[in-house]
C-alpha cells in the first residue's frame, strides 16, 4: 500500500505561478501583468483568511469552480486539469478528511501559506 503525502506549499507554488500568476500576481496580490485591464481586478489572494482561520473548502470550490456565488464578474476561469491526478485526504475544516486531487490540494496549501494579517 502507497502512503499519500500532503503536498508542501513549494508544490502549490509552482502551480500557481503556471495558473494563476498572470492576473493575480507572483506575490498573489492582484497584481499581475494582466490585472490593470480587469474589471474588476483580481483578489488579493494573501487576504483570504477571515478572523485568522483560513476557508479552505470555500477556496477549493472557487479554483475547481464549483462555487462562484458572490465573485464579481466571470473572469476566473475553471481550472479542470487540477481536478486530475491522485487523491489526498484533506480535511477542509469539518473534521472530515476529504479526497482531492493533489494538484488542487497544492494550490490550496500554498495559498494558505501566503495568508497575512
Amino acid at each position: 500500500m502507497r502512503t499519500v503525502s500532503m503536498p508542501e506549499p513549494s508544490e502549490g507554488q509552482a502551480l500557481f505561478a503556471e495558473n494563476c500568476a498572470q492576473c493575480h500576481g507572483e506575490d498573489g496580490r492582484g497584481q499581475g501583468p494582466w490585472a490593470a485591464a480587469m474589471n474588476p481586478p483580481p483578489t488579493d489572494l494573501t487576504q483570504l483568511s477571515e478572523n485568522g482561520e483560513f476557508p479552505r473548502a470555500h477556496v477549493l470550490s472557487v479554483i475547481d469552480g464549483y462555487d462562484r456565488t458572490g465573485l464579481p464578474g466571470k473572469e476566473m476561469p475553471e481550472f479542470g486539469l487540477l481536478l486530475r491526478g491522485d487523491t489526498v485526504p484533506v480535511d477542509v475544516g469539518d473534521g472530515v478528511m476529504t479526497p482531492t486531487p493533489r494538484p488542487l490540494a497544492a494550490l490550496m496549501i500554498y495559498l494558505e501559506s501566503i495568508q497575512e494579517p
